[in-house]
């Protein structure tokens, strides 16, 4: 913090809300947080009360992939000009409208099928759902490019409260606005509608100035590694040049973790992997429950949309609070145990009927260890990155989190089908003991005051 942060009044500390960078990522989050839910939670509810097998329905899971793998374009979003459009409106406000047109292209597409029998087009709803999630995906890369470079660092973390409450507040419209137009007027208007929102993000990509790009070298060590790369490869053509510098954005993170943590960061790999595949491998089959169970579609949106995001924030608050005064350790076992244990209460809500009180008392478990364990493993997470490849590095680690549960839920309908309900949610509770075992050993052996000491070695280039 600087003398000019701590000397800062309070009226002063409470205008910078009030700027327009601050006041664009409110708009901005909107934009990212809208689509999210209407390729998951909301298309499988969608799908099931139109009576949509639930094996089927367990594969559309998989269109969650597309924002684990997004890593993978990153640097196209980075450094490739759109022909036209980028001259017109630069490279960041380029990316974020083409991402946003490709949305709205998605969702009124999906709403088409919905005007009609959807069940017998199952192929072109994933269509459409891979094309909202792939202009999604690209949107959150150039909106996290555009919100670093359109203000100065002490407006950074105003930036960023407001981009989570508009993405929350996107959540909400998706879900439980969504599900309540579906209940009073049909599934083709409440896509219609969440295609017509999408105009909100474009608007203010229409509005907002382009930011000012600088000159960076983030998958390089250093500039003088960048300056060497360069003049070794100078005989190279301009494309080469960018494969060569893709290359090593994605070599140089595990080369980096591999002199740090020597053998054991490939444990590390592997626990980011496994901590939260439990909660992942059986979100496909949630929404699919509260319809199989009798809950109407207002029920379904008021209790998980509304009650659930408000206990989804208290617990991310609550894991903040526990990581401060007791440190990461502890609590990223406790977030481990909760999320496996909230699972078997879904196997209590299979067998409960539609109890609405049962439904609750899962959302509030379910939530709330969901926003502690997700707080707790990105403070884990930025504690293992290092300085010299900060947004790559944590890109990679986000990326495989989420990979290998997504994958498996795509699987969870054929278990319910198979075996039912109750027995997929014990199965996705075991899931969640290796991670358990693997929390308690990295708590033993690698977060101890030696972890930040090494990773504050790192050179801050």
């Amino acid at each position: 913090m600087t003398e000019t942060s701590r000397q800062r009044s309070w009226r002063d500390s409470l205008a910078i809300y009030l700027k327009a960078p601050v006041i664009t990522m409110l708009f901005l989050g909107f934009s990212a947080g809208l689509p999210f839910l209407l390729v998951f939670s909301t298309l499988t509810t969608w799908l099931r009360s139109s009576g949509v097998e639930v094996a089927a329905i367990g594969f559309f899971s998989w269109i969650g992939l597309i924002y684990s793998v997004k890593v993978i374009w990153a640097p196209v979003v980075d450094g490739v000009a759109i022909p036209l459009l980028t001259r017109w409106l630069g490279q960041r406000r380029s990316w974020m409208l083409s991402g946003q047109a490709l949305m709205m292209i998605g969702l009124l597409g999906m709403s088409s099928i919905a005007a009609g029998s959807e069940v017998n087009q199952l192929w072109l709803v994933a269509g459409f759902a891979l094309l909202v999630a792939f202009g999604s995906a690209t949107q959150d890369i150039a909106i996290d490019a555009f919100r670093i470079e359109s203000a100065s660092e002490d407006l950074q973390a105003a930036m960023a409260s407001t981009y989570i409450i508009g993405y929350r507040g996107g959540l909400i419209i998706a879900g439980a606005g969504a599900l309540h137009l579906a209940q009073d007027w049909s599934w083709h208007l409440s896509y219609l509608t969440m295609a017509i929102l999408v105009g909100i993000g474009m608007l203010t990509v229409l509005l907002r100035p382009e930011p000012i790009r600088r000159a960076r070298s983030a998958t390089f060590r250093s500039d003088a590694q960048l300056r060497q790369y360069l003049r070794t490869h100078r005989h190279r053509g301009r494309t080469a040049k960018r494969l060569g510098a893709w290359l090593v954005l994605f070599r140089s993170p595990f080369v980096d973790l591999w002199q740090r943590y020597g053998r054991f960061g490939f444990y590390l790999l592997a626990f980011i992997a496994l901590y939260r595949i439990s909660d992942l491998a059986m979100a496909s089959m949630a929404y699919p429950l509260y319809i199989d169970l009798g809950f109407e579609l207002k029920t379904i949106a008021d209790v998980t949309k509304v009650f659930g995001v408000i206990m989804s924030l208290l617990g991310g608050l609550l894991g903040g609070l526990l990581v401060a005064r007791y440190g990461i350790g502890r609590i990223l076992v406790l977030g481990a145990i909760m999320t496996a244990a909230t699972n078997l209460v879904f196997a209590v809500l299979a067998n409960s009927g539609d109890n609405i009180s049962m439904l609750v008392a899962t959302i509030t478990g379910d939530n709330l260890s969901n926003g502690l364990s997700s707080a707790v493993f990105i403070a884990f997470l930025s504690s293992l990155t290092s300085r010299g490849y900060t947004a790559t590095q944590y890109a990679i680690f986000s990326s495989l989190m989420t990979l290998p549960g997504k994958f498996l839920s795509g699987f969870g309908g054929i278990v319910v089908t198979d075996y039912g309900y109750t027995t997929f949610f014990v199965i996705a509770s075991l899931m969640g003991i290796p991670a358990i075992l693997m929390a308690i050993q990295v708590w033993r052996r690698h977060l101890t005051p030696s972890l930040n000491a090494d990773n504050a070695e790192q050179p801050n280039t």
